[in-house]
């Protein structure tokens, strides 16, 4: 991946999967969601046209949506030119080395613990629960934040105390299962059930607990149509299982233990890909995304 440009009066710092990372002299931070995306720790050699700033709306949605519970890292949305739309200017915290998974469905990685010990991350389940039931309660389920090409990795509650003390993990828990449980409700008043989903948090300099980076996005969260939802079998989603079908079909031509780089995708796996971003973007706002 070569290295973006400096922008304006700001200083490239970082790049991740999809996003980059620019500071001013002020130790004001620049954040910008590309068009990248990433499938099984892969950032693939292909772009979704619009991706960055379609998720960066509904990012800054989400924010307004919750700031009654929760402050948040966003300072300005006035970005420089070269990213309008796709950048948001927010305060440089001490980012918590957690990912802070809330899950109200079984799925993805949490169905298949589940099938092995009747638990996600340690926490006990009842029997007989099928792929994409409804849990009794929201379960906060966190993972490690892995280096760039690295999986991350889920880690239990004790874990997570010990990695960052019990008063910062119980902050993180908390916090994690009650803005999860404000977004379900907003999300199900637009007919879409929030299965899951990751926050990130961030310590600022009076060492307050501040909501950083996506929020709610289709990358960072499993939403499914309210209306097709059926216990059982895996749901429609609106993200980019569209890409990860692909790459696993034989027609990719690649192989996911192969440890080699994916391949381009196809003209109509992209434009799928940026439709259902765009359909989750109107269902959540009720507006047509220009």
């Amino acid at each position: 991946m070569n290295q973006p440009p400096d922008i304006d009066q700001f200083k490239h710092i970082y790049s991740g999967k999809v996003r980059d990372i620019y500071e001013d002299n002020q130790g004001q931070l620049l954040f910008v969601a590309t068009d990248r995306i990433s499938a099984y720790d892969w950032v693939l050699p292909s772009t979704i046209p619009d991706k960055g700033k379609i998720l960066t709306q509904i990012t800054l949605w989400w924010l307004e949506q919750l700031s009654e519970i929760s402050k948040n890292h966003l300072i300005s949305t006035q970005v420089p030119q070269a990213v309008q739309g796709r950048a948001m200017i927010v305060k440089k915290l001490k980012m918590v080395p957690i990912e802070c998974v809330v899950r109200g469905y079984l799925s993805g990685s949490g169905w298949v613990e589940y099938q092995q010990s009747q638990s996600v991350c340690a926490n006990p389940l009842p029997k007989n629960l099928k792929e994409s039931s409804k849990l009794p309660n929201p379960l906060f389920t966190p993972a490690t934040k892995a280096e760039l090409g690295a999986h991350d990795e889920n880690i239990t509650f004790e874990k997570t105390e010990e990695k960052v003390g019990t008063l910062l993990a119980t902050e993180l828990k908390l916090n994690s299962i009650n803005i999860f449980k404000k977004a379900t409700q907003i999300a199900e008043s637009k007919n879409l059930i929030l299965a899951d989903t990751k926050f990130e948090f961030g310590l600022d300099i009076n060492n307050e607990l501040i909501l950083a980076d996506e929020v709610l996005t289709p990358d960072s969260s499993r939403y499914w149509p309210k209306s097709d939802w059926k216990p059982g079998k895996s749901q429609n989603s609106f993200d980019k299982q569209f890409v990860r079908d692909w790459l696993t079909s034989p027609e990719s031509g690649w192989n996911k233990g192969s440890n080699t780089q994916p391949p381009a995708l196809p003209v109509e796996i992209i434009e799928k890909t940026r439709e259902k971003y765009l359909e989750v973007y109107q269902l959540l706002t009720g507006e047509k995304y220009e």
